[in-house]
């Protein structure tokens, strides 16, 4: 028979979100994620989710925190979550949390603290790499290809770590890119990179469930996994898990544009309140065309959970006419002359520069009201 199992990774539950304005509905989504990926093993008729490490933000996360994750993982009983270590929840910083959880001793959840083989179901064997500490040297799937296994069961490795040299941890550990092929294993469950992504055939990235910033964009999933016998080709299919939607765009002008309307054109048209939303403008405009923009994203950011406007990066044309908005003479006049010279100042550094152009462009949009 198949073994269908659900991989998932880095759900950081307890993390804070202190710098976003909806930081209580980003930490109500992060709590939900337990249900959410419960929901998708049943959806994929999947009696197995795999955590491939950081379920907690921190090694030793409130006793609020993981006792109601625990308890709620625990109440699916249908279902066996297979935890196990990463960095952010390290064994060494966090042994308390993890031996209270064990010390439970709900039969459906499972802590993976040592780097041995364990019989997921008859016919499939899992093989863990728990990360020791926070800042690891070796690669903790080593072990993996010297462990021997029955000779018709399937391997299924699970870690958490960067591959490539690259990752979004501390740790300095690299996981063989190859360790699929030298273990001989069936999959390999990774978490580590927030974003989902395919490095073979038998190697993934599940991302997190819930994204947890910009690096990695749209909502959060978890990923369906069916293999049906040894050597083996498996069934990936992912499955939104994730509540908030998180997108980096970028909006290119010229000064003929009509940069309101170039906006518009970019910005999504329905489930705004849910969507964490950084656009970065660049290219040229004149000065009038850069403070309408920053009006008009002022005025549609509270339809979106997050709306940022990053304008550093645009140039802007003064004319007089932009000028004259400001004031026709007097103090606000030389103001608005003293930080176009400074705008443009060869002299100047470009950070200098850059703050004198927002601090002008703060100018106008002020005068224009």
């Amino acid at each position: 028979m198949a073994l269908r199992f659900i991989h998932t990774a880095d759900l950081h539950l307890g993390k804070s979100f202190g710098g976003y304005a909806e930081a209580d509905r980003l930490r109500v989504a992060r709590r939900a994620v337990v249900a959410r990926l419960t929901a998708a093993a049943r959806e994929a008729g999947a009696h197995d989710i795999l955590v491939a490490g950081d379920l907690f933000e921190t090694p030793n996360p409130s006793a609020a925190t993981w006792r109601q994750a625990v308890a709620e993982m625990a109440e699916a009983a249908d279902l066996t979550w297979w935890l196990l270590p990463g960095n952010h929840d390290n064994l060494r910083e966090g042994r308390a949390t993890w031996e209270g959880i064990a010390a439970l001793g709900h039969g459906n959840l499972r802590v993976l603290d040592r780097p041995e083989p364990v019989e997921m179901r008859p016919g499939a064997v899992l093989l863990p790499a728990p990360v020791a500490s926070r800042r690891g040297i070796d690669d903790p799937t080593a072990w993996m290809d010297a462990c021997e296994t029955p000779p018709d069961a399937l391997r299924i490795g699970l870690a958490h770590g960067p591959v490539r040299s690259f990752g979004e941890g501390e740790g300095a550990e690299v996981i063989a890119p190859d360790r699929d092929r030298r273990a001989r294993l069936d999959y390999l469950a990774l978490g580590d990179w927030h974003g989902m992504i395919d490095l073979s055939e038998r190697t993934r990235y599940s991302g997190a469930p819930e994204r947890t910033d910009f690096r990695h964009a749209g909502p959060g999933v978890c990923l369906s996994v069916e293999v049906s016998e040894p050597g083996t080709t498996p069934k990936v299919t992912p499955i939104q898990t994730g509540v908030f939607d998180w997108r980096r765009l970028v909006l290119d002008l010229v000064p003929q544009d009509d940069s309101c309307a170039r906006l518009d054109a970019v910005l999504p048209e329905s489930a705004r309140r849910d969507v964490m939303l950084q656009i970065e403008a660049r290219g040229r405009v004149p000065l009038r065309e850069a403070s309408a923009l920053a009006a008009y994203a002022a005025a549609l950011a509270p339809d979106f959970a997050h709306f940022e406007l990053r304008d550093a990066a645009l140039a802007t044309e003064v004319e007089a006419v932009d000028l004259d908005a400001i004031a026709p003479a007097g103090a606000l006049r030389q103001a608005g002359d003293a930080l176009v010279a400074r705008a443009e100042d060869p002299a100047l550094s470009e950070r200098e520069r850059a703050v004198a152009a927002a601090a002008l462009r703060r100018l106008h949009g002020l005068a224009a009201q």
